[in-house]
Protein backbone atom coordinates (compact mmCIF):
# COMPACT_ATOMS: atom_id res chain seq x y z
CA UNK A 1 0.00 0.00 0.00
CA UNK A 2 3.20 2.26 0.94
CA UNK A 3 4.45 1.61 -2.76
CA UNK A 4 1.14 2.36 -4.67
CA UNK A 5 0.77 5.90 -2.87
CA UNK A 6 4.12 6.78 -3.53
CA UNK A 7 3.41 6.09 -6.86
CA UNK A 8 0.62 8.13 -7.46
CA UNK A 9 2.47 11.35 -5.25
CA UNK A 10 5.06 10.85 -7.77
CA UNK A 11 3.16 10.87 -10.55
CA UNK A 12 1.26 13.65 -9.63
CA UNK A 13 4.38 15.83 -8.70
CA UNK A 14 6.28 14.82 -11.97
CA UNK A 15 2.50 16.38 -13.48
CA UNK A 16 1.72 18.90 -11.37
CA UNK A 17 5.85 20.26 -12.86
CA UNK A 18 5.21 19.27 -16.89
CA UNK A 19 1.76 21.47 -16.50
CA UNK A 20 2.88 24.13 -14.57
CA UNK A 21 6.59 24.56 -15.13
CA UNK A 22 6.85 22.85 -18.79
CA UNK A 23 9.39 20.47 -17.22
CA UNK A 24 10.56 17.75 -19.85
CA UNK A 25 8.71 19.69 -22.72
CA UNK A 26 9.62 18.05 -25.93
CA UNK A 27 7.83 20.93 -28.31
CA UNK A 28 9.13 24.34 -28.34
CA UNK A 29 6.53 26.76 -27.61
CA UNK A 30 6.90 28.45 -31.23
CA UNK A 31 6.00 24.89 -32.34
CA UNK A 32 3.26 24.63 -29.82
CA UNK A 33 1.82 27.92 -30.76
CA UNK A 34 1.54 27.24 -34.37
CA UNK A 35 -0.02 23.97 -33.77
CA UNK A 36 -2.67 25.89 -31.22
CA UNK A 37 -2.85 28.59 -33.88
CA UNK A 38 -3.90 26.23 -37.13
CA UNK A 39 -0.47 27.21 -38.59
CA UNK A 40 1.70 23.81 -39.23
CA UNK A 41 1.90 23.02 -42.67
CA UNK A 42 2.07 19.10 -43.08
CA UNK A 43 5.13 17.85 -45.30
CA UNK A 44 4.69 16.36 -48.29
CA UNK A 45 3.40 12.90 -48.58
CA UNK A 46 4.02 12.14 -52.23
CA UNK A 47 7.07 13.59 -54.50
CA UNK A 48 4.97 13.95 -57.75
CA UNK A 49 7.34 15.02 -59.78
CA UNK A 50 9.15 12.11 -59.82
CA UNK A 51 5.88 9.65 -59.24
CA UNK A 52 5.43 7.51 -62.67
CA UNK A 53 2.18 7.16 -61.37
CA UNK A 54 2.43 3.13 -61.40
CA UNK A 55 0.00 2.62 -58.78
CA UNK A 56 2.03 0.42 -56.93
CA UNK A 57 1.90 2.10 -53.75
CA UNK A 58 -1.66 1.55 -53.71
CA UNK A 59 -1.93 -2.05 -54.40
CA UNK A 60 0.74 -2.86 -52.05
CA UNK A 61 -0.88 -0.99 -49.24
CA UNK A 62 -2.69 -3.44 -47.06
CA UNK A 63 -5.04 -0.54 -45.25
CA UNK A 64 -6.01 1.23 -48.28
CA UNK A 65 -4.38 4.28 -47.53
CA UNK A 66 -3.62 5.25 -50.48
CA UNK A 67 -5.61 6.02 -53.26
CA UNK A 68 -4.82 6.97 -57.55
CA UNK A 69 -5.86 10.13 -58.38
CA UNK A 70 -6.59 10.83 -61.85
CA UNK A 71 -4.07 13.86 -63.16
CA UNK A 72 -6.16 16.87 -65.03
CA UNK A 73 -3.59 16.61 -68.11
CA UNK A 74 -1.61 13.57 -68.91
CA UNK A 75 2.08 13.88 -68.30
CA UNK A 76 4.86 12.15 -70.89
CA UNK A 77 7.48 10.71 -68.23
CA UNK A 78 9.58 8.96 -71.15
CA UNK A 79 8.36 7.49 -74.75
CA UNK A 80 6.39 4.60 -73.90
CA UNK A 81 5.43 5.82 -70.51
CA UNK A 82 2.52 8.57 -69.48
CA UNK A 83 1.38 9.14 -65.93
CA UNK A 84 -2.19 9.70 -65.79
CA UNK A 85 -2.31 8.59 -61.99
CA UNK A 86 -0.97 10.30 -58.49
CA UNK A 87 -1.27 8.69 -55.13
CA UNK A 88 -2.82 10.57 -52.55
CA UNK A 89 -2.08 9.63 -48.98
CA UNK A 90 -4.85 9.55 -46.26
CA UNK A 91 -2.58 9.62 -43.08
CA UNK A 92 -5.58 8.69 -40.93
CA UNK A 93 -5.78 5.19 -42.30
CA UNK A 94 -1.80 4.76 -42.57
CA UNK A 95 -0.16 2.72 -40.24
CA UNK A 96 3.30 3.26 -41.11
CA UNK A 97 4.02 -0.33 -42.42
CA UNK A 98 6.20 1.41 -45.61
CA UNK A 99 4.92 -0.99 -48.10
CA UNK A 100 4.01 2.24 -50.45
CA UNK A 101 7.84 3.00 -49.70
CA UNK A 102 9.58 -0.26 -50.51
CA UNK A 103 6.83 -0.98 -53.24
CA UNK A 104 7.88 1.94 -55.03
CA UNK A 105 10.06 0.90 -58.10
CA UNK A 106 12.27 4.33 -57.25
CA UNK A 107 13.49 2.85 -54.49
CA UNK A 108 12.57 -1.09 -55.24
CA UNK A 109 14.35 -1.12 -58.64
CA UNK A 110 16.76 1.82 -58.08
CA UNK A 111 17.83 1.95 -54.76
CA UNK A 112 16.70 6.11 -55.00
CA UNK A 113 14.41 7.73 -52.22
CA UNK A 114 10.69 6.04 -53.29
CA UNK A 115 8.26 8.56 -54.25
CA UNK A 116 5.77 8.17 -51.68
CA UNK A 117 6.21 8.02 -47.64
CA UNK A 118 4.33 8.50 -44.74
CA UNK A 119 6.57 10.45 -42.48
CA UNK A 120 7.74 12.96 -45.10
CA UNK A 121 9.06 12.38 -48.75
CA UNK A 122 12.21 15.20 -48.24
CA UNK A 123 13.76 15.97 -51.26
CA UNK A 124 13.82 13.17 -54.54
CA UNK A 125 14.97 14.47 -57.69
CA UNK A 126 14.23 11.32 -59.73
CA UNK A 127 15.02 11.62 -63.82
CA UNK A 128 12.90 7.93 -65.05
CA UNK A 129 15.23 8.77 -68.74
CA UNK A 130 18.32 8.53 -66.57
CA UNK A 131 17.44 5.67 -64.64
CA UNK A 132 16.13 3.49 -67.53
CA UNK A 133 19.23 4.27 -69.47
CA UNK A 134 21.59 3.36 -66.43
CA UNK A 135 21.93 -0.37 -66.41
CA UNK A 136 20.99 -1.85 -62.61
CA UNK A 137 20.96 -5.64 -62.16
CA UNK A 138 17.87 -7.31 -60.30
CA UNK A 139 17.17 -11.00 -59.70
CA UNK A 140 14.37 -12.43 -61.36
CA UNK A 141 12.55 -13.17 -58.73
CA UNK A 142 12.64 -9.64 -56.79
CA UNK A 143 11.26 -8.64 -60.53
CA UNK A 144 8.36 -11.45 -60.28
CA UNK A 145 8.00 -10.32 -56.65
CA UNK A 146 7.96 -6.40 -56.98
CA UNK A 147 5.71 -6.97 -60.62
CA UNK A 148 2.99 -8.56 -59.08
CA UNK A 149 2.37 -5.56 -56.49
CA UNK A 150 2.48 -3.09 -59.71
CA UNK A 151 -0.11 -5.26 -61.54
CA UNK A 152 -2.28 -7.46 -59.91
CA UNK A 153 -4.75 -6.02 -56.90
CA UNK A 154 -5.94 -9.36 -55.42
CA UNK A 155 -2.21 -10.15 -54.40
CA UNK A 156 -3.14 -8.23 -50.73
CA UNK A 157 -6.22 -7.54 -51.12
CA UNK A 158 -9.43 -7.47 -53.34
CA UNK A 159 -10.66 -4.19 -53.71
CA UNK A 160 -14.20 -3.19 -55.27
CA UNK A 161 -13.58 -1.58 -58.61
Amino acid sequence: MKNLIRIILEGALTNFKRILFASERVTDMEMRSRILEGRVEPTDKVAEVSCIGCGGCSNACPTEAIEMRNLDEPVKLMDGLLKTQIPFLNSEKCVHCYYCHDFCPMYALFGDAGTIHPNDVGVVESDINKLMDKPFKISDDKIAFIAQFLADKSIIKKKKT
